[in-house]
C-alpha cells in the first residue's frame, strides 16, 4: 500500500493507494522543513491526516514531494517525521521540483516551473533533474510567486500608491492596517502564507489596469530571471504547476508569446500525474 503526498509552504495533497489499486485522498497544510521541526510536522501529520485516512495503519511506502526539501538536513527532518508517523513503512523524500517534473514532462524533456506559495524552476532532462533556478523563499527570490504578487500589492497599499477604487476595495475586503500587517510579516509566523493570501485580489481584480499591470510585471521578472536564463529556453517546453500558474495562466500565455518561448502543460497540481506514475512503476 503505498502514500503519495505533494506539499507545498500552503498545503499538502495526499494519495492513498491500497492493494486492489484503489485510491483515497486527503488534503492537510502544507509543510516545510526549512521552517518546522519534525516533531511539529509529525503531530500535525497525526492530527490532520489520519483522521481522514484510518487505513494508513498498513502503509508500506511513502513517496514524499516537498517544498524545502533540496538539500540532505531539511529531508532528514521530513524523513524522522514521517517514519514517526509510518513506522514501518519505507519513506521516499525529495523536492517538489521532481514532483512536478514528472507530472509534467513525464519522460521528455523541458523546463519546468512551480508558481505557487513560492516559486522555483529547473531544467528536467527526462529521467533527472539538472540545473535548478530559483526556489530562494520570500527574503531572496520567489519571482512569480503569491507571496511576490502579495508583497508587491501590500507594500503599495502601504506607501499609498493604490488607485482610489483599488484603496476602497482593498479596505472593504481586508479591513486591515498598517501595524497589524507589519505583525504578520515581521512577528508572526508563515509570512509567505500570509503575503500570498493577497494575491487573489489581484486575480479578482486583474480588469482593472493598475492590478494587471502589476501582475503582467511580477510574471515578466520571473521570465527574464528565471526561465530565460536556461540556454535551452527557447528550444524545450516550458511547463507550469501551482495555483498561481493555473489562475494566471493567460499572463504566462502572453508573455511566453513576447518572448517566442513554447508552453508545454500548466496544470494546478502534479498530483494526479504522480499517482499515474507511481501506479506505473
Amino acid at each position: 500500500m503505498i502514500l503519495i503526498a505533494d506539499s507545498g509552504s500552503t498545503k499538502t495533497s495526499w494519495r492513498y493507494i491500497d492493494e486492489k489499486q484503489q485510491i483515497l485522498q486527503a488534503k492537510t497544510i502544507g509543510f516545510n522543513p526549512y521552517l518546522e521541526t519534525a516533531s511539529t510536522i509529525s503531530a500535525t501529520i497525526l492530527a490532520t491526516l489520519l483522521p481522514q485516512l484510518p487505513e494508513l495503519a498498513k502503509v508500506s511506502k511513502v513517496f514524499y514531494y516537498g517544498a524545502g526539501c533540496g538539500q540532505q538536513r531539511t529531508c532528514e527532518i521530513m524523513q524522522i517525521a514521517l517514519q514517526t508517523c509510518f513506522v514501518d513503512a519505507e519513506i521516499f523524500v525529495a523536492e517538489d521540483m521532481l514532483a512536478a517534473a514528472r507530472a509534467l514532462c513525464g519522460t521528455t524533456e523541458g523546463i519546468v516551473c512551480i508558481l505557487g506559495t513560492g516559486s522555483n524552476s529547473c531544467f528536467y532532462d527526462g529521467e533527472n533533474i539538472g540545473q535548478i533556478r530559483g526556489g530562494l523563499g520570500i527574503m531572496l527570490g520567489d519571482e512569480g510567486s503569491g507571496t511576490y504578487l502579495g508583497r508587491k500589492l501590500v507594500k503599495d497599499y502601504l506607501e499609498g500608491n493604490l488607485p482610489k477604487s483599488i484603496q476602497q476595495n482593498f479596505d472593504k475586503r481586508f479591513k486591515t492596517n498598517k501595524a497589524e500587517i507589519l505583525d504578520n510579516v515581521y512577528s508572526k509566523p508563515y509570512p509567505n502564507r500570509y503575503l500570498a493570501t493577497f494575491a487573489k485580489f489581484l486575480f479578482d481584480h486583474k480588469a482593472d489596469f493598475y492590478c494587471s499591470q502589476i501582475i503582467h510585471q511580477c510574471f515578466t521578472v520571473f521570465f527574464d530571471n528565471t526561465i530565460c536564463k536556461y540556454p535551452q529556453y527557447q528550444k524545450v517546453k516550458v511547463h507550469f504547476t501551482g495555483s498561481i500558474a493555473f489562475y494566471f495562466s493567460s499572463y504566462l500565455q502572453r508573455i511566453a508569446q513576447e518572448k517566442n518561448i513554447c508552453i508545454g502543460n500548466i496544470i494546478e497540481e502534479p498530483i494526479a500525474g504522480l499517482t499515474l506514475y507511481h501506479q506505473e512503476v
